[in-house]
């Protein structure tokens, strides 16, 4: 689908990854296309699965999420599942908002988020080091955040 997106679509893209509550008509109006067919454009791109969903932009800080850190996961592979047995521990601990497969040093990198760090000991001792399936655990402590963009590195406007 991506070779078929004119100008106009990928104009949509870059303005609805800044401000997801743009309203139809002032994206109409930055396009310089009227609503009706900016509308059309943006059901399309919905169906098509090039925007997945829409959603709202939380301040942790100001809800008292005041920790944010990184785990390094490494699995012990010689127990039975271990893959989907882990998959299936941390999908519950609502504290980890984040969950990818890496290569390198460890299997997976969590984001975790909690209020502060009593919690976060809490969940890295009461929770994580106990799943079976966990060889090693590796934290690495976010002190804050220097850059976080929600527009991908896209060619937005092609020459």
């Amino acid at each position: 689908m991506v070779d078929k997106l004119d100008k106009t679509d990928l104009r949509i893209i870059e303005l609805l990854q800044e401000n997801s509550k743009i309203t139809n008509l002032e994206l109409s109006k930055r396009i310089n296309l009227s609503p009706a067919p900016t509308l059309e454009r943006v059901r399309k791109l919905e169906s098509s699965n090039i925007i997945e969903s829409y959603h709202a932009k939380v301040n942790a800080t100001a809800l008292g999420l005041n920790v944010q850190s990184f785990v390094l996961v490494s699995l012990a592979w010689n127990k039975d599942n271990a893959f989907d047995n882990f998959v299936k521990k941390i999908e519950n601990i609502r504290e980890i908002t984040e969950c990818y497969i890496i290569t390198g040093d460890a299997d997976f990198l969590l984001k975790i988020v909690c209020s502060d760090l009593p919690s976060y000991e809490n969940l890295l001792f009461k929770q994580l080091s106990v799943i079976e399936e966990v060889e090693r655990l590796k934290t690495l402590m976010s002190l804050n955040k220097i850059k976080k963009t929600k527009v991908l590195p896209y060619e937005y406007d092609p020459k």
